[in-house]
């Protein structure tokens, strides 16, 4: 046996007796507190309950089966709704009604600020939970989910570090460079180097093909490489003066009406076969894109898309696990969070799911450090987006982000891409869809 893989069972036999005595105390505070039993609490058994959108890859890392051996009295049930905007207004309607809530509850990113600034009260304050180090987090991921009054609602997962997914082949038929640092170096810097890149290629663009999925794609890795978009530090809206959004509603324009993007949607199924047919030679790719090609590229992607770093450091995406007030089984359930957020669980779930950690700690660990991806060439992704999440600016999140980011990338900008409408008329429709979206 490895000392490596000892030291990991050593931390896990360590950590497995700190929460199971943790686990015990909280319970023990919560007794008579309305909660329906609790770990620990006469030999009953709890079932914890998760609520989640997508895929969070808890289940599917073995995490949950990990924390049932630690916690023999614990079992843990998911529940999935695909897609964020359908799990998200039924959160709120189940925060609304004080019930139908699952123990543990999932925020995306989006959404977060919307939860902090109107929805804090129903929520357990998880900064006070036994286990909870502000200091594991990246600061600007803690204070997204945090008051002004000093309450964190909640605990960081992964994040969405962007780095550039790309065809090896494809580039090449082009006359581009092909190996990841040099490719890194077309664009270093500045996503406008980015489109420019794309005129080579398309000027030598083997049949059929084109130089990236969307247009809506790069509008939201060059927006996102801004610490204010949408809302500057006061609090106050400013989508429509924002630096962060002009330029980068320009680079989406300028790809969308030069012939650069393949007009596709985003999560579709014609976005799904244009990975599998080799339509488009790049995409912005966060971490947890990558999963998603290797599904949809199948067998015949492997070995032909790369990874190399972005213009800019960026994060799109990511997100965070709550407990609500009206949780049945609190102090169980913020056990179970306060886990699974641990520098320790954030890396394993990289190494099986490719989610990259909020918590720092979990960069240096060798699941993370020497990452690397079979199908993507062997690239070294634990240190491409550990890099990039490093230099993510301190990100400013308002409480209509998703809402008015959904309005740019959903409705302004397919206008123009797909139905070929001007960039006046797109900018129009998107800030008319912002203005029902934030007086709603």
């Amino acid at each position: 046996m490895s000392r490596a893989r000892r030291r990991r069972e050593a931390a896990a036999g360590i950590a497995a007796t700190t929460l199971a005595a943790l686990l015990f105390a909280a319970c023990a505070e919560d007794a008579g507190s309305g909660e329906d039993g609790g770990s620990g609490t006469g030999g009953r058994s709890t079932t914890v309950t998760v609520g989640t959108f997508g895929v969070f890859g808890y289940k599917q890392a073995g995490l949950y089966a990990e924390y049932e051996r630690l916690h023999p009295d614990v079992t843990i049930k998911e529940s999935v709704i695909e897609r964020n905007d359908a799990y998200y207004p039924q959160l709120l309607t189940h925060l609304a009604a004080g019930g139908g809530l699952a123990d543990v509850q999932a925020v995306e990113t989006g959404n977060i600020n919307e939860i902090v600034t109107t929805q804090a009260d129903r929520f357990v304050d998880l900064s006070r939970a036994a286990g909870v180090r502000r200091s594991d987090w990246l600061r600007w991921k803690w204070d997204q989910a945090t008051t002004r009054s000093g309450r964190t609602i909640g605990l960081g997962t992964d994040i969405g570090p962007i780095a550039v997914c790309y065809r090896k082949d494809l580039f090449r038929r082009a006359g581009l460079p092909t190996d990841r640092e040099s490719v890194g170096r077309l664009w270093a810097g500045d996503w406008q180097k980015y489109i420019d890149t794309g005129k080579r290629y398309k000027a030598h663009a083997p049949a059929g093909t084109v130089f990236t999925d969307s247009a809506a794609g790069i509008y939201n890795a060059s927006v996102h490489a801004h610490a204010e978009r949408y809302y500057d530090r006061g609090g106050r809206p400013v989508y429509r003066s924002s630096p962060a959004v002009k330029e980068s509603w320009d680079l989406a324009m300028q790809a969308a009406r030069g012939g650069l993007t393949a007009r596709l949607k985003q999560f579709e199924k014609p976005w799904d076969q244009a990975y599998a047919n080799g339509r488009f030679a790049s995409v912005a790719c966060p971490p947890w894109m990558l999963g998603y090609i290797k599904e949809k590229a199948g067998a015949a992607g492997k070995d032909k898309w790369d990874v190399a770093a972005a213009p800019r450091p960026a994060n799109w995406g990511g997100s965070f696990i709550t407990v609500p007030r009206a949780a049945r089984h609190r102090a169980a359930a913020t056990a179970l969070a306060v886990w699974l957020t641990a520098p320790e669980q954030q890396a394993k779930l990289f190494g099986r799911q490719a989610s990259i950690p909020s918590t720092p700690a979990s960069y240096a660990m060798p699941l993370v450090r020497d990452a690397r991806n079979p199908y993507f060439g062997g690239a070294p992704v634990g240190r491409i987006f550990s890099d990039a999440a490093r230099a993510i600016p301190t990100l400013v999140i308002g409480p209509k982000e998703a809402q008015i980011g959904t309005a740019f990338t959903d409705v302004g900008i397919p206008q123009v891409e797909q139905q070929g409408k001007s960039p006046e008329a797109g900018w129009k429709a998107a800030q008319k869809e912002i203005e029902n979206a934030v007086d709603a």
